[in-house]
C-alpha cells in the first residue's frame, strides 16, 4: 500500500511558507511501512484539489491532505470535500461542545465562523483535534482512503498521531518497520562510505537497507529492517562497530540531536555550561535552550562581537587582541578562559571567526572558526576552516563547539589542527 501527499496553500508555493508539514508525513509513514508515491503542494482551488484527488486515488491507497481548514474562507477544503462525495454538512454535537470549551478555557468570544467549525461531512469519519478547533476526516471511495486535516503542524501532527495512525493500523495490513541511527558529526559521507565499505556489504548482504543521510555537519548513518524489532539487537551490533571506530565523531546511536545528548552528559556529570559568542551571535545559546531542561544546566551567555566588547565583558586583553586579531588561538583562549569565571560555569565554549561572506584575508579566510572549551582543568581549542555560507559556517560551528564540549567530558583527545 502506498501514500500520497497533498500540501494545499499558496503560501507553499510562493515559498511564503516552508512545507514541513509534508516532510514529517514522509518520516512517519515510512517509518511505518508506508511508502510515500507522491508529495504535491497545490494551490488553495477547488478545481486543484478535485483533480489531485482523482489523479493519485488510482494509484495509491492512502492520501492525506493538509491546509485549507478553518474559519471562515479557510474551510475551502471542506465544503469542496462535501461537494466531491456529493454528502452535506452537518452539526456534529460533540465536535461543538469540544470547541465551545475550547473558546471557553481561553475566555474567548466564540463567533458563529467557529461554531460552523462543527459542520462537517455527513459521510466522513471525524478525527478530533484536540490542540485546535478544526477536525480532520476521512473518507472512503474506491478503495482508497483519503484524509483531510488542518495545516497547522502541530494540529496536523496531533490527529496524526491521536487518531488517524491507529486507525490505518487497523483498517491495512501493515509491514512492520524497524530503523536504527548512528549519528555521527564533523565528518563527511564519502569519507565514512569509503572507511566503511566492507561493512556497508556486510550490512547489505544481510538484507538490511542502509542510508547515509547527510545534513551540513552531520551525517546519520540508518539501518531499516522489513522484519521489524526483532532484528533490533542485531542492527544495534552493526551500528556499535561504526560508533567504536569513531570516537571523535559518533556521538550517540539513536535519534537525538548533539545538543540534547550534551546537555544528558551535563546533567548526568552534575557540570554548567555558558557560552562566549563572537561570530555565531548567540545561535550556541538559542540551541541549548530550545532543548527542555536546559535551565539545570545553561548559566547564560555574553555576545561579544567587537573589539570593544571582548576587552569589557569578556576581559580579553587589548594589546593582544591588536597583536593577533579576534580570530585567533590567543584570544579565542581569554575568551573561554575569562568567560567561565565571569559565568561562574564548569564549562565554557567561545567561537570566534570570520562566518563571512565578507571579512576573509588570504591568513584567515572566510569561514575561519576558533572553537576553544574551557574547564577548570585544561582549555581545548581547535580551528576549523568551514566554506563561505553564513547561515552554514553559524550551524556548523555551533555543531563542532557541542562536539568538542562531548569529547571534553567523554575524556576523548584530539590533535590542536585545521579541520
Amino acid at each position: 500500500m502506498k501514500a500520497a501527499i497533498i500540501s494545499i496553500g499558496d503560501e507553499l508555493l510562493i515559498g511564503q511558507t516552508v512545507n514541513t508539514n509534508a516532510a514529517w508525513l514522509g518520516k512517519e509513514l515510512s517509518s511505518r511501512g508506508i511508502p510515500v508515491y507522491a508529495s504535491w503542494a497545490i494551490a488553495d482551488d477547488p478545481e486543484e484539489i478535485i483533480t489531485a484527488i482523482d489523479q493519485l486515488r488510482t494509484k495509491v491507497g492512502l492520501i492525506l491532505m493538509t491546509g485549507g481548514l478553518g474559519p471562515t474562507k479557510d474551510d475551502l477544503t471542506k465544503h469542496t470535500l462535501t461537494k466531491y462525495f456529493n454528502t452535506e454538512l452537518e452539526i456534529v454535537p460533540e465536535v461543538l461542545v469540544r470547541i465551545e470549551e475550547f473558546f471557553a478555557k481561553r475566555g474567548r468570544e466564540m463567533l458563529d465562523v467557529n461554531v460552523q467549525q462543527a459542520a462537517l461531512p455527513k459521510d466522513c469519519t471525524v478525527l478530533h483535534n484536540y490542540h485546535g478547533t478544526a477536525c480532520g476526516m476521512w473518507f472512503e471511495k474506491d478503495g482508497c482512503v483519503i484524509i483531510s486535516m488542518p495545516g497547522v503542524p502541530y494540529e496536523m501532527k496531533g490527529i496524526m498521531m491521536d487518531e488517524v495512525f491507529p486507525k490505518l493500523k487497523d483498517h491495512f495490513e501493515l509491514s512492520e518497520i524497524y530503523h536504527q541511527t548512528l549519528m555521527t558529526q564533523g565528518i563527511g559521507e564519502s569519507f565514512l562510505a569509503e572507511q566503511f565499505k566492507d561493512w556497508e556489504t556486510k550490512v547489505r548482504d544481510r538484507g538490511f537497507g542502509l542510508a547515509y543521510l547527510p545534513s551540513p555537519g552531520l551525517v546519520r548513518l540508518r539501518i531499516t529492517s522489513n522484519q521489524g524489532k526483532k532484528d533490533a539487537t542485531e542492527i544495534q551490533n552493526l551500528l556499535t562497530e561504526v560508533f567504536e571506530e569513531l570516537p571523535r565523531n559518533a556521538y550517540c546511536i539513536g535519534e537525538k540531536s548533539i545538543f540534547e545528548f550534551v546537555g544528558d552528559l551535563l546533567k548526568k556529570n552534575k557540570m554548567t555550561i555558558g557560552t562566549i559568542e563572537s561570530c555565531t551571535g548567540g545561535h550556541i545559546a538559542e540551541q541549548i535552550v530550545s532543548i527542555p531542561g536546559s535551565s539545570v544546566y545553561f548559566e547564560g551567555g555574553i555576545i561579544a562581537y567587537s573589539y570593544d566588547q571582548k576587552v569589557k565583558l569578556v576581559g580579553v586583553n587589548q594589546e593582544d587582541l591588536l597583536k593577533h586579531g579576534a580570530v585567533s588561538e590567543e584570544i579565542i583562549r581569554q575568551m573561554a578562559t575569562n568567560g567561565r569565571l565571569k559565568l561562574g560555569v564548569d564549562v565554557c565554549i567561545a567561537t570566534s571567526g570570520i562566518a563571512g561572506p565578507d571579512g576573509g584575508t588570504e591568513d584567515k579566510p572566510v569561514g575561519s572558526v576558533w572553537i576553544a572549551v574551557a574547564t577548570k582543568d585544561e582549555v581545548v581549542l581547535k580551528l576549523f576552516r568551514f566554506g563561505d555560507n553564513r547561515e552554514r559556517n553559524i550551524h556548523m560551528t555551533a555543531l563542532s563547539a557541542m562536539n568538542l564540549v562531548r569529547c571534553q567530558l567523554q575524556g576523548i583527545s584530539f590533535e590542536k589542527k585545521i579541520d
